[in-house]
């Protein structure tokens, strides 16, 4: 274990696979205790299980972050086996892609529910004793969606721009509280989900290859490299860092026109 985690309990959603899951492996190897949340009960079981037998230390929930009461007692009971939250990362959310117009009331919901409000949740459940503390790290895991807008993908962007908006103002509000609040911008990342959307095309290589082709370095991230990021920013190396947002995309959102 390299340390730099060392003394942290950090609360880790939509931590069953995917980006979240790299980040729990990362902020274990760097030896951090863990609160692990995910809505998969039976796959958040299995991936926690083959955490502690490496050796890590963590509770592990499975709770739907739209359900406040239900964050605030999982945190409170994480408190007494691990000892009090002093990290978040806030990393379930969920595509709701939809055009304007075609969009039903249900998505639009569905979408806020769980990609702002679910994280206003748990921010809501571990600023009290972060506060009581003095001090502690918020990390949101947002998107190149919260500045960039790609059509056809409503409502999706306008959620991710407010979680951005939030992350600004939560990191203003308790910064002299000791607590910072960040926010992390992947773009493209080779998760399950950008598979399943490359599997819906009739030549899914094909539309593998376009997206590569999008990027610079004709590549997308991996998980482990967007977790690299978070355990920096969850660390004490960057005490200076608030309300703020660090992009990670390979350079896609600044290019004009794809080479």
């Amino acid at each position: 274990m390299g340390g730099r985690l060392s003394g942290k309990r950090i609360m880790i959603t939509g931590a069953a696979q995917g980006i979240g899951l790299a980040i729990a492996k990362a902020c274990h190897a760097e030896g951090a205790a863990l609160l692990l949340l995910d809505r998969d009960a039976a796959l958040l079981a299995v991936e926690a299980d083959r955490l502690r037998q490496n050796g890590a230390r963590l509770v592990h929930a499975a709770v739907d972050i739209t359900d406040a009461d239900g964050i605030t007692r999982t945190v409170a009971d994480a408190a007494e086996k691990i000892g009090p939250i002093n990290a978040l990362v806030n990393n379930a959310g969920i595509n709701v892609f939809t055009e304007p117009l075609a969009m039903e009331d249900a998505d639009w919901e569905r979408c806020f529910d769980v990609n702002l409000k679910g994280a206003w949740n748990c921010c809501r459940a571990v600023l009290p004793e972060l506060i009581e503390m003095g001090g502690g790290a918020i990390l949101n895991i947002a998107s190149t969606h919260a500045f960039t807008i790609i059509p056809h993908t409503f409502p999706y962007p306008l959620a991710k721009h407010a979680l951005l908006g939030m992350t600004k103002a939560l990191g203003l509000e308790y910064a002299a509280k000791g607590i910072r609040v960040n926010a992390l911008a992947p773009g493209y990342v080779a998760t399950q989900k950008v598979h399943d959307y490359w599997n819906s095309f009739p030549d899914p290589e094909a539309a593998k290859a376009a997206t590569l082709a999008l990027h610079p370095g004709k590549r997308i991230a991996s998980p482990e490299e967007i977790a690299l990021a978070a355990v920096f920013m969850i660390s004490d190396e960057c005490p200076f860092m608030n309300a703020t947002c660090l992009t990670i995309d390979g350079g896609l959102s600044v290019q004009q026109h794809p080479s």
